[in-house]
């Protein structure tokens, strides 16, 4: 989201599960476009909480899997948010050897940039 329109909307990542490492296929497929993950970790909404975030004044939650939709609505009973569910095929496990995986990968990462484009346009930001 902050690679292709910028840093004028507050955009934070957020999981169902924390502690979690970024996969090194995922880090691998969003380096060739320029999304640098490496430093990036994995938090919970509840986490979220517990380091300031107020979640209410958040306007959209885009979930990735049907865990993190389920989450997010349970969310919606205490803030006024709006859930979009994005079905991403999950890469984890799929695919023979390196080459394979990779490709797996880059479908969910071209899957994710199909669903911004559609609902944000094209990128505002040079690429």
């Amino acid at each position: 989201m902050k690679k292709f329109y910028g840093t004028g909307t507050y955009v934070q990542s957020a999981g169902v599960k924390t502690d979690m490492e970024i996969d090194g296929f995922s880090i691998s497929v969003c380096q060739e476009i320029g999304v640098e993950l490496s430093r990036h970790r994995s938090r919970s909404f509840d986490e979220m909480e517990r380091w300031g975030d107020d979640l209410s004044s958040f306007d959209l939650v885009v979930a990735l899997s049907p865990a993190s939709q389920r989450r997010a609505l349970e969310l919606t009973r205490f803030f006024h948010l709006d859930v979009e569910y994005w079905p991403i095929m999950d890469p984890t496990g799929l695919g023979e050897g390196r080459e394979a995986k990779l490709a797996s990968y880059r479908q969910s990462r071209d899957q994710i940039i199909q669903h911004l484009t559609k609902r944000w346009g094209a990128p505002t930001q040079k690429q």
